[in-house]
């Protein structure tokens, strides 16, 4: 009796020793994304997970604004890091495990610990949820984040039409948007595919597989499904905010200043990207008092001072009118804000010339 017990004893310390030896496999993390009303989002919703400064997007909600995703000791499986810090924290997450010692760090709960979770939709402000994880014996849920809107623009980023969609519809709608995070783009434009032939007013679905077609390089397909997804709701702005882009790219000044300028008629107060993209479409067109308008207005909205290039092109024009004085302010700004831009050298340049050209005064 002495002996079995004895072999039973060592068998489980055996069995213990090898656990405390390893690190965790994964911890899974759950939670849910709700409006201030208490309903969930019809749109898509990105996960962030903020450590010390730095953001991660490990997930995605789906059409009930529930989200999960796991983190392994490397994070690189399941999580997609910013490059600036993917490995200072891997080497961190990574650390071996000190194995004559009484007790352990794991790494994927020391990683966890002072982090935060946030819900990201434009228009919208999150509140943060703190991740309070010790071992593998806690709780993996973390409640539920709640979005605030900002401004009107909370309107316009989710599609009204998504509450209308069959379940059929959202759950291959929901098989994109995860295809879409491990990219696997072609599984995900079938889902796409699939979920606006169910339902063709499904705006949303139509966004994303614009967005997967562009990742597939098939722009024009793109471009159909943006636009589609403009027609089944002219009041949902994701699909303005790509055609716009995508026109600017091409050089299209007549689709980029259409399409930013309908985008800019919902919502004035939150796109100052747009406004960069109609006064430079618009300067182009030759119109430039709307460029210069389109400029300043755009430089209005961005209080936080986000799109540099919004001065550069202020400058431009206003060389262009011979005020030389404000355009060397404007350059300046655009040097202070982005001092490491490819054309930094140029723009200094201008900026000795106007101000050699407003001590001259202007030519008569």
């Amino acid at each position: 009796m002495r002996w079995r017990t004895l072999v039973t004893f060592l068998t489980v310390l055996s069995g213990s020793s090898r656990m405390w030896g390893q690190a965790e496999v994964s911890f899974l993390i759950t939670g849910d994304v709700r409006l201030e009303d208490g309903t969930p989002p019809q749109d898509t919703v990105q996960i962030n997970r903020v450590c010390d400064g730095h953001s991660f997007a490990p997930a995605n909600t789906d059409t009930t604004g529930h989200f999960t995703f796991s983190l392994d000791a490397g994070h690189r499986k399941t999580e997609t890091a910013d490059a600036g810090v993917a490995a200072a924290e891997t080497s961190d997450v990574g650390k071996a495990l000190n194995q004559t010692a009484t007790q352990y760090t794991n790494p994927i709960t020391t990683a966890l610990r002072g982090c935060e979770l946030r819900a990201v939709l434009a228009g919208f402000r999150s509140e943060s949820v703190r991740l309070s994880v010790h071992d593998m014996s806690d709780d993996g849920r973390v409640g539920t984040i709640i979005l605030h809107p900002l401004s009107r623009s909370g309107a316009l980023t989710i599609s009204a039409t998504t509450a209308a969609a069959p379940a059929t519809a959202r759950k291959a709608y929901d098989k994109g948007m995860e295809s879409m995070v491990k990219e696997k783009w072609d599984v995900a434009e079938s889902e796409f595919t699939k979920a606006v032939t169910i339902y063709p007013k499904f705006a949303i679905a139509w966004y994303q597989l614009g967005q997967v077609r562009q990742k597939r390089n098939a722009q024009a397909g793109a471009l159909e499904a943006w636009k589609e997804a403009r027609r089944q709701d002219p009041r949902y702005i994701k699909p303005y905010e790509s055609l716009a882009t995508v026109a600017d790219r091409q050089g299209d000044w007549t689709a980029a200043e259409e399409y930013s300028r309908a985008l800019l008629q919902l919502d004035p107060d939150d796109f100052a990207a747009a406004y960069l993209i109609n006064a430079v479409a618009n300067a182009n067109l030759n119109r430039v008092d709307a460029a210069e308008l389109a400029a300043r207005d755009g430089l209005r909205v961005d209080k936080e001072r986000k799109v540099p290039r919004l001065n550069y092109v202020l400058g431009l024009l206003l060389i262009h009118k011979q005020q030389y004085a404000e355009s060397a302010k404007y350059l300046r700004a655009y040097l202070e804000l982005a001092p490491n831009a490819r054309d930094a050298a140029m723009v200094r340049e201008q900026v000795a010339k106007l101000d050699r050209q407003a001590e001259a005064g202007p030519k008569q």
